[in-house]
């Protein structure tokens, strides 16, 4: 596929980008900045502390920054709650490069790599044809494909890893007869909590939680195998779900 531009240089797309995002940013900030202004005049409190914070933001993107690049106090928290600001997200880069380029970093890698480092950014390298092709495959060829082009896991899988880490997501499992679930969480959510993601009634009626934890599991074989060998722990409402947890419920109607 040949580039919209015509050529390759990843350093002018992010500026690109980044120039777009911190535009429609601005043009939002200067909207808010007209009406706080107004509500300032009237000796609004909370209009002037807005007022400043809005200032702030609008020197930072006029001199091309983005807005995470801000150290935050209380009020701009308030704003960007209300703003949502494109550049106050944080970031990760994605370098799409051919099968060769899984093996060893290019110079346009090198590139992106380095914008990233200096932003505190993540980078994930994965190579779209691979990932069509392994789309394609079936669950069970897919592990022996990877092996042979000499990696541990998708592009995808990586990428969301990557994207959890991101957000501060962690995925715990509820395990059944019938069917495994997934459920994602807030990094640092207690069990009654995460019982929430389920059912709003579970969180409601909580009791405790049998946790097993994943790497229990997996070398055990079976939820019976791992509470046989007292890998099963009791926990209450206050725990914290860790990565991974397989978990089953108990709670009252």
């Amino acid at each position: 596929m040949i580039h919209v531009a015509g050529s390759v240089d990843p350093k002018r797309d992010i500026e690109i980008i980044n120039t777009e995002l911190i535009l429609a940013d601005l043009e939002a900030v200067e909207k808010r900045l007209d009406k706080t202004a107004r509500l300032a005049k009237t000796g609004d409190k909370k209009a002037v502390a807005a007022m400043d914070a809005c200032k702030i933001f609008k020197d930072t993107l006029e001199n091309g920054k983005p807005i995470r690049s801000v150290e935050l106090n209380d009020d701009m928290r308030e704003l960007l709650k209300e703003l949502n600001l494109l550049t106050a997200k944080p970031v990760l880069y994605v370098a799409n490069v051919d099968e060769n380029g899984l093996h060893g970093e290019s110079q346009y890698v090198h590139v992106v790599r380095d914008i990233a480092e200096k932003e505190g950014a993540r980078l994930v390298v994965m190579c779209g044809k691979v990932e069509a092709e392994i789309a394609e495959l079936h669950e069970d060829e897919r592990a022996e494909f990877l092996k042979g082009l000499g990696l541990k896991e998708s592009g995808l899988d990586n990428l969301a890893k990557e994207g959890h880490e991101l957000l501060g997501l962690i995925t715990f499992f509820t395990a059944g007869k019938k069917e495994v679930r997934a459920w994602t969480i807030k990094n640092g959510t207690n069990a009654q909590t995460a019982a929430g993601a389920i059912h709003s009634d579970i969180e409601k009626g909580f009791i405790r939680a049998e946790v097993i934890s994943y790497n229990d599991y997996i070398n055990s074989g079976s939820e019976v195998k791992a509470k046989e060998k007292g890998l099963m722990r009791l926990e209450g409402k206050e725990y914290v779900m860790k990565d991974g947890d397989v978990v089953y419920f108990r709670f009252a109607v």
